[in-house]
């Protein structure tokens, strides 16, 4: 596929869409949306665009595709798999000012708001009505992000991720078209379910300009439970035999030694250096709480647990979330020089503790450090791994990508959250085989001239 530059004809047509302070071309504004979080190398758009209505977005991705420039959708760059990188140049196409919550439906647990807006900054606005928004990647990503990449995190286990808590989007196709997909109802059995269809596409099929959410009534009651073992097998034996008794855990997360430890020191939570798991509950009942704790005691003390740790006080609850949520952070600042690529894999429960014992087995035979968390409660684990050269580059690479096939031989994925980005892409045949031709199917019907981020699923 060719693509053409972004002349000064172009850049003033784009002004006359969304105004001459929504254009820049200054190279501090490019830089800072060149990257995301991930360890893939930055690429300089040529432009940044700030739309602010669906109208402005439909009408720059009508003018690309009329000029056959590419555009990258952009929301806060906080993806771990290149996911917004700009990899041709083109347009940067930001949703930075499309923050507005459009409606609050009270009585029908919804919210209607831009792409823009970042989950957490909903919720905080929600929590008047005592509603939230459920999913929870940990970063304050913006809601479109979220969708475009199927974003889950710890809650999923209870509430599912994004494409289970949205129910109507509008999108911008690449001919400039909008257009409304799924509806309001909870059920929905009309026509072809056009709105996963862009669920999780990262961009590559339309761009989100609005969603209708699903919101959850914020719970009465919360614990946390942090749970320790001796080694990684008994603490991954536990998340199966937990799972196994059907209780309606909130949050099911795994940490190895080695994080539990830096956690503790750089986070004073009060956690042994071992492996570990952390659990929440939710409930409106003290007695379902309570219950739910008995049972987790149990069960760890019968798994060999060394310590079994539950709080119900909120302050230490979010102490304990919120450092789990800062791994990869505090990773990345108290190890200066030293370069990380974050993967996600996720497989059926039952497999999980086949999947972390090959992934340590390869770890060991490529001579590579880093740390294991997942949230094991759903089968998703995230191998982090660590280097400095470009010989230890190749090794994490081929770690990468031998613990991906084997998520897949398992029965299980190549991402249970973060997308496919760039790394993921060469993959996708051994996973989707004859689908992934249908899946180029349908991106060459809805964009043709395949401005739409290039690069991205398809290697």
């Amino acid at each position: 596929m060719s693509y053409n530059l972004v002349t000064d004809d172009v850049l003033q047509q784009l002004q006359a869409i969304v105004g001459t302070d929504g254009v820049s071309t200054a190279v501090s504004e490019l830089n800072l949306h060149a990257a995301d979080m991930s360890s893939h190398p930055p690429h300089l758009g040529e432009v940044v665009v700030w739309p602010t209505t669906a109208a402005q977005v439909a009408g720059v991705l009508r003018l690309a595709n009329e000029q056959r420039i590419p555009v990258t959708p952009w929301g806060v760059g906080s993806s771990l798999e290149g996911n917004p990188i700009p990899l041709y140049g083109g347009i940067v196409l930001s949703t930075g000012r499309m923050q507005a919550i459009v409606a609050v439906h009270v009585d029908d647990f919804q919210v209607t708001v831009q792409p823009g807006i970042g989950y957490k900054d909903l919720n905080k606005k929600l929590a008047v009505y005592g509603l939230f928004f459920p999913p929870d990647p940990g970063a304050n990503a913006t809601i479109g992000g979220m969708l475009a990449n199927n974003a889950a995190g710890i809650r999923t286990v209870k509430y599912g991720a994004s494409k289970d808590n949205v129910l109507r989007m509008e999108v911008a196709l690449a001919d400039g078209r909008l257009i409304h997909v799924g509806s309001r109802s909870i059920k929905q059995s009309s026509g072809y379910d056009l709105l996963h269809l862009f669920v999780g596409s990262e961009g590559t099929l339309g761009v989100i300009t609005q969603a209708t959410l699903k919101l959850t009534p914020i719970p009465a009651l919360m614990s946390a439970v942090a749970a320790s073992f001796a080694d990684v097998e008994t603490a991954v034996a536990a998340v199966v035999a937990i799972k196994g008794t059907g209780l309606d855990l909130a949050a099911l997360d795994f940490i190895d030694a080695s994080t539990a430890a830096m956690l503790a020191q750089e986070n004073g939570v009060d956690l042994p250096a071992q492996p570990t798991l952390l659990m929440e509950f939710h409930a409106t009942h003290a007695e379902t709480i309570q219950l739910g704790l008995d049972m987790v005691r149990e069960i760890c003390d019968e798994m060999g647990a060394t310590r079994v740790y539950a709080t119900a006080d909120p302050t230490e609850r979010q102490r304990i979330w919120h450092a789990r949520h800062q791994t990869y952070e505090t990773k990345l600042r108290l190890n200066p020089g030293i370069s990380w690529m974050p993967m996600d894999v996720a497989v059926p429960i039952s497999a999980y503790p086949a999947l972390v014992a090959y992934a340590e087995q390869e770890m060991q035979a490529q001579d590579v450090s880093g740390f294991l968390i997942g949230h094991a409660g759903d089968g998703n684990m995230h191998f982090t791994l660590a280097y400095q050269d470009e010989d230890a580059h190749r090794r994490v690479k081929a770690v990468n990508a031998a613990v991906i096939c084997k998520a897949v031989d398992l029965g299980g994925t190549a991402t249970g959250e973060h997308g496919v980005g760039i790394g993921k892409a060469p993959l996708m045949p051994y996973e989707h085989g004859a689908a992934l031709d249908v899946m180029r199917q349908i991106k060459q019907t809805l964009d043709p001239n395949g401005i739409l981020n290039p690069g991205k699923i398809f290697a």
